[in-house]
């Protein structure tokens, strides 16, 4: 539990820079949308919102000592950083007007393959400890 607290603390510092740095980078640039106005919304939404629901389901099903869980932590956590981390690049690109690479969108799609990856690991990782839940409620009710 205490990886998900340490976790959504960071997620949480990193969101309200990225809105502080969209609202600095894109002051002198009024009526350009780039790629920052949506940084501040995925690190709070996919980072501290997950991490705060997973700790809610964590202290339920106690799911998070598995290897699973351990692999869906590394291959989430990773690709949502790269997908920010490229969405910072291009939008430092959009302010500064430069030609976009195409190379930007690949990365931030690998970044996407893994964030769908640790959405499946997770959903494996929770698997057992559900059916586990559900089989002590049945037997509490019996």
């Amino acid at each position: 539990m205490r990886k998900l607290y340490v976790a959504a603390c960071c997620y949480a510092g990193l969101g309200l820079l990225a809105g502080l740095f969209y609202r600095e980078m894109t002051r002198d640039h009024p009526g350009v949308d780039t790629q920052l106005s949506v940084m501040h919304t995925h690190l709070l939404a996919l980072g501290l919102l997950m991490m705060l629901a997973l700790m809610a389901l964590e202290a339920t099903l106690h799911f998070s000592g598995s290897k699973v869980f351990t692999w869906f932590f590394v291959v989430y956590n990773a690709g949502l950083l790269l997908t920010v981390s490229m969405m910072v690049w291009h939008g430092l690109l959009q302010v500064a007007g430069a030609p976009e690479s195409p190379a930007i969108a690949g990365v931030a799609g690998l970044g996407h393959i893994l964030l769908t990856g640790g959405i499946i690991l997770l959903l494996v990782a929770l698997g057992q400890p559900v059916r586990r839940h559900l089989e002590q409620r049945a037997a509490a009710d019996s």
